[in-house]
C-alpha cells in the first residue's frame, strides 16, 4: 500500500445534474437529531422524494471467457447483467404501478416501432430521458471510464510505491490474452486458477468502465447531499462486472481483478473529503480482498494519528493530513470460498471482529441455516445479521457521530439468495429474497441517520438468473425507502416464473403469443427491458480454439500442519528482486518492466491460495 498517497485529487469523472429510527427494534434508536441543519432540511422536505439512480455500463459486457468454446463451467458471465436488468425493469414497473404511473400499453404499436420511437427521443448513452415514469428512480447508461495506470483512487488501492507493477501486469495479461492462449493454452500466468480468473482483450475496458461507473455514482450521490433541495439521487445501484471484493491490493481471485468498492471509497476520500466509510458486504462469500485492503488503510491511518499526537506541532502549522477510517462488515458463509478448504488464515480472517484496537473496525457474521421464514426474521436477522448495522453505528459514534464526511457502500452480492444454484450454495446458508429488500431499507435508515442518506450499492456475486433478477428487484425496492408501498409478494415464486416467461430471450423481436392478456406490470417490464438491454455481448472472433478444460472443481490438497499463511501479503523492500512461481518445466519467469507495452512484470509470490470458485450450474436450473 502506498504510504505516500494521502493527497487531494481532481478526477475527470463527469457529475450529472440532476422511517427514522430502528424499524426492527434491534437496538437503540439511531441518533437522527444529531445530523446537521442542512441535512435535516434536505431529508425533511416532503417535496423531494428519495431518489435512486441505477447505473449501467455496457463496456462490462466485453469481459468474457475466450479460452475455448466451452463456457459451461463459467458462471461469472456477461449474461448475468441481463438477469439483473430483468430484475431492475420489474422493480421499476412495480413501483410505477404502486405510484399510479403505470399506463396501459398501446396494443396497436409493434415492439419494433416502440423501440424505434424510444431510441429517437432518448440519449441512451447518458440517461433514461423520460423513459422511467416512477418518480423515485432514474437509469443512466454510464460512459464514464478511468485509466488504471493514471487514476489516483485506483493507485491508492492497487498501486505500489515502487511502481504500479500489478496494474501493468493486468493490462498486459488482457492485451496479450489471445496470443498467450494460442501459445500456451491460457492467458493467465501459471499458478492462477484456470476457471477462477480469465481475461480477453476487452476485459480492461470492462474493468475501467466498471470503476468509472462506481466513481460517477459516488460523485452524483455526494453532490446531491451538498446542495440544499438538490434533485439528484442520494442513493445509487451500480450494475457492473467483473466483481471486486475478493481482489486484494495486488492479488486477483474469485473472478475479481480490481476492488470496485474499495476504489469507490478511495475516490470519495480523495476527491470529496470523505474521512469515514462504512462498507457492508452481503455476498455469500467473504470479501477477503476488501477486508485486507481496509485493514491496511486503517493501519496507515492509525499510525498517522499516533505520529501526529506524539510529534509537537509548530504554531500555525496546517493540520496533518490523515487517511480515512473504514468499517468493514460482512455476512457470509464461512464454509464457502475462500474458506472452503479450511485454511487457517482465511477462516480466521472471515471470523474476525475487532472494534477500535489498532484502529481496526471489522465485523464478520456467519450465515446460518433456517427452517422457516419466521425463524429467519425473528431470530437470525434480528439477533445476528442486524448486528452488523449496530457495529457500524458504534464505529461512527466513536469517531465523531453523524457528519458530512461519512459515506456508506454496499458490496451487493445476490449469491446467498434462496434461488441461487444449489452447486454454488452447497452448504444451505441462504437468505430469503426479501432479505435484499429489508436490508436495503435498514441500511438507508442508517445512512439517513449518519451519512445524509448517501448509499452506493455495487453488484458483486450472484450467478443463477433467478437469484440475480429476484435479488435486484427486491434490493431496488428497498433502496427507494418507504416512499411507496412495496409488496414482498412481488418476488414470490409464482411471480418470478411469470417474469421469466415474459422476458425469455427470443431470436425474434415479436412478442410471444402464449399469453394473450399479460398483467400490466409484465408488459411494462418487457417494454423497459427492451430499452435497458439494448446492447449485446460482442461476438467472439474466429480463431483456433483451445480444447475445453475438463476441470470443474478445484483440486483439494491436504495442508501441512506446519504451514500458515498471513492474511495480508507484505510488500517487498524497495529494490528487492520479485520472483514468479517456476513452471513445471523449470523455466524462469520474465523480468519486470516499467512500461505496460514491454514484457510482463513478475509478481510477488502470493500468500493467498489459488483455489477455484467456479462450479458447474446444474442443467434445467435458472
Amino acid at each position: 500500500m502506498n504510504s505516500m498517497r494521502i493527497q487531494s485529487a481532481d478526477l475527470t469523472i463527469k457529475i450529472e445534474a440532476g422511517s427514522e429510527g430502528d424499524p426492527l427494534g434491534i437496538g437503540t434508536p439511531l441518533p437522527i437529531g444529531q445530523v446537521s441543519s442542512e441535512s435535516e432540511t434536505l431529508s425533511s422536505s416532503s417535496k423531494i422524494p428519495i431518489f435512486v439512480k441505477i447505473y449501467l455500463q455496457d463496456d462490462c459486457l466485453g469481459h468474457r471467457f475466450i479460452r475455448s468454446r466451452d463456457t459451461s463451467s463459467i458462471v461469472e458471465r456477461p449474461e448475468r447483467l441481463r438477469a439483473v436488468k430483468i430484475g431492475l425493469a420489474a422493480a421499476i414497473a412495480r413501483i410505477e404501478e404502486a405510484e399510479g404511473a403505470l399506463k396501459p400499453s398501446n396494443a396497436n404499436v409493434s415492439v419494433e416501432d416502440e423501440l424505434t420511437a424510444a431510441l429517437s427521443k432518448m440519449d441512451i448513452a447518458t440517461s433514461d430521458s423520460g423513459l422511467i415514469r416512477a418518480r423515485s428512480i432514474s437509469v443512466t447508461r454510464s460512459t464514464a471510464t478511468v485509466d488504471l495506470l493514471d487514476n489516483p483512487a485506483v493507485k491508492y488501492v492497487h498501486g505500489d510505491i515502487d511502481g504500479d507493477v500489478y496494474l501493468q501486469n493486468l493490462k498486459a495479461w488482457a492485451r496479450d490474452s489471445e496470443d498467450n492462449i494460442t501459445k500456451k493454452g491460457s492467458e493467465m500466468p501459471e499458478g492462477m486458477p484456470p476457471l477462477d480468473l480469465y481475461l480477453c482483450p476487452s476485459s480492461i475496458d470492462a474493468i475501467q468502465g466498471a470503476i468509472g461507473a462506481v466513481c460517477q455514482a459516488v460523485d452524483t450521490v455526494i453532490a446531491s447531499t451538498r446542495v440544499i433541495f438538490s434533485t439528484d439521487p442520494q442513493r445509487a445501484f451500480v450494475a457492473i462486472r467483473p466483481p471486486g471484493h475478493h481482489c486484494g491490493e495486488d492479488t486477483p481471485a474469485g473472478f475479481c481483478f480490481v476492488n470496485n468498492v474499495a476504489i469507490g471509497a478511495a475516490h470519495a476520500h480523495l476527491k470529496h473529503g470523505i474521512q469515514r466509510v462504512v462498507i457492508l458486504d452481503i455476498d455469500l462469500h467473504h470479501g477477503n480482498g476488501t477486508q485486507s485492503i481496509v485493514w491496511q488503510i486503517n493501519e496507515e491511518t492509525y499510525q498517522q494519528t499516533l505520529e501526529s499526537e506524539q510529534s509537537p506541532s509548530e504554531p500555525n502549522a496546517p493540520r496533518p493530513t490523515r487517511g480515512p477510517q473504514i468499517f468493514y462488515g460482512s455476512i457470509h458463509d464461512v464454509l464457502s470460498f475462500p474458506c472452503e478448504d479450511g485454511k487457517a488464515s482465511f477462516v480466521q480472517a472471515a471470523s474476525t471482529s475487532i472494534h477500535g484496537p489498532h484502529g481496526q473496525f471489522i465485523e464478520n457474521i456467519h450465515l446460518q441455516t433456517y427452517n422457516s421464514e419466521a425463524y429467519f426474521w425473528d431470530v437470525l436477522y434480528k439477533e445476528r445479521y442486524s448486528v452488523m448495522l449496530k457495529r457500524a453505528s458504534q464505529f461512527l459514534d466513536s469517531t465523531g457521530g453523524p457528519g458530512d464526511d461519512v459515506m456508506v457502500f454496499i458490496s451487493c452480492g445476490f449469491d446467498a439468495c434462496e434461488h441461487e444454484y444449489p452447486s454454488m450454495s452447497r452448504h444451505n446458508r441462504k437468505v430469503p429474497t426479501s432479505f435484499y429488500h429489508r436490508f436495503a431499507l435498514d441500511t438507508c435508515d442508517f445512512a439517513n441517520a449518519y451519512a445524509r442518506g448517501r448509499v452506493v450499492s455495487v453488484l458483486e456475486g450472484g450467478y443463477s438468473d433467478r437469484a440475480l433478477s429476484s435479488g435486484a428487484m427486491a434490493h431496488i425496492c428497498g433502496l427507494i425507502g418507504e416512499t411507496v408501498h412495496v409488496d414482498e409478494s412481488w418476488w414470490d415464486l409464482e411471480n418470478l416464473i411469470k417474469l421469466e416467461k415474459a422476458t425469455k430471450a427470443r431470436k425474434s423481436v415479436h412478442p410471444s403469443l402464449g399469453n394473450a392478456d399479460p398483467e400490466p406490470w409484465l408488459t411494462r417490464t418487457s417494454e423497459l427491458l427492451s430499452h435497458l438491454d439494448v446492447y449485446r455481448t460482442p461476438p467472439q472472433p474466429s480463431r483456433s480454439w483451445v480444447p475445453p478444460t475438463s476441470r470443474t472443481l478445484r483440486e483439494r490438497k491436504k495442508l501441512s500442519r506446519n504451514s500458515s499463511t498471513p492474511e495480508v501479503a507484505s510488500k517487498p523492500d524497495k529494490g528487492a528482486q520479485m520472483q514468479m512461481p517456476v513452471s513445471k518445466s523449470g523455466s524462469p519467469s520474465i523480468s519486470a518492466s516499467a512500461s505496460e507495452s514491454d514484457a510482463v512484470s513478475p509478481l510477488t509470490a502470493k500468500k493467498l491460495p489459488r483455489v477455484i470458485l467456479h462450479v458447474r450450474p446444474p442443467e434445467g436450473t435458472s
